[in-house]
């Protein structure tokens, strides 16, 4: 099939690679008086040591609509997958610049997928995307193929704590208090994959300073299901500043 671009927000953790035309677009974290533009400059460990100092309610900004028109300058085709639009504007965002995009290049062909998620789910989703793209599918069958391929993906969260979402309002401080201290065993995760329907699909653990307990996950996946692909990688500034130290995000197909 003809080289169509992929396109995601960085809340899938992942970084822009040219030679694969990829290409990631940054939110921005702002708290205790500064913004942290969430790319590939960002140093990771200032921002954390910034973060666990900070006390007061940050906030999240989604690209911009200029940003997401930059992203798509010079395509034909392009695919743009957001974290959840229940949480962000950034599908929205991307949404509109796709449809100035397609006014101004009547002949280009753009589709915006919510993921309805966030983090290493975003990342399966594009590898399935890249899998039917290596197929003999038409662009017009894609968004119903994507549609479908998402509905067998998953993410867990493993998180130390909950002091972020609970200042920046999206859970209860009693909440917070609680879920600190309530820490969910690795072997628990395993059995929530196995609910979800696991059988042995790709699996990506991100986790926030905690490449130990992701290393332990990776081996009672791979004890039952020894093929399958296992990747762990590091958070990068989102998720981070969401899933903090110690946090383990889980996206898997099944």
């Amino acid at each position: 099939m003809e080289n169509i671009k992929l396109i995601l927000d960085s809340s899938s953790n992942m970084e822009t690679n040219e030679k694969e035309n990829l290409q990631v677009v940054p939110l921005t974290i702002s708290f205790g008086g500064q913004d942290y533009i969430d790319d590939q400059t960002l140093n990771m460990k200032e921002f954390l040591s910034n973060m666990n100092k900070n006390d007061v309610a940050g906030k999240t900004t989604c690209p911009s609509i200029h940003a997401w028109l930059e992203a798509l300058e010079g395509t034909e085709k392009a695919i743009i997958i957001t974290m959840t639009s229940g949480m962000s504007g950034t599908f929205s965002s991307a949404l509109q610049a796709k449809k100035m995009y397609e006014e101004k290049h009547p002949l280009s062909k753009i589709i915006v997928v919510d993921s309805r998620s966030a983090g290493p789910e975003l990342t399966i989703v594009a590898h399935g995307i890249e899998q039917m793209l290596k197929g003999n599918i038409r662009f017009v069958d894609l968004e119903g193929a994507i549609a479908e391929f998402r509905m067998h993906t998953h993410l867990l969260f493993v998180l130390q704590s909950l002091h972020n979402l609970s200042v920046n309002g999206c859970v209860a401080p009693a909440v917070a208090k609680i879920a600190g201290l309530l820490k969910i065993a690795l072997r628990e995760v395993f059995k929530y994959m196995q609910e979800d329907n696991y059988h042995g699909g790709e699996v990506i653990i991100d986790h926030c300073e905690n490449e130990k307990d992701a290393e332990t996950l990776k081996e009672k996946i791979l004890a039952e299901y020894p093929d399958a692909k296992v990747e762990i990688r590091p958070m990068r500034g989102l998720c981070s500043f969401y899933a903090e130290e110690g946090g383990l995000m889980i996206g898997f197909h099944e």
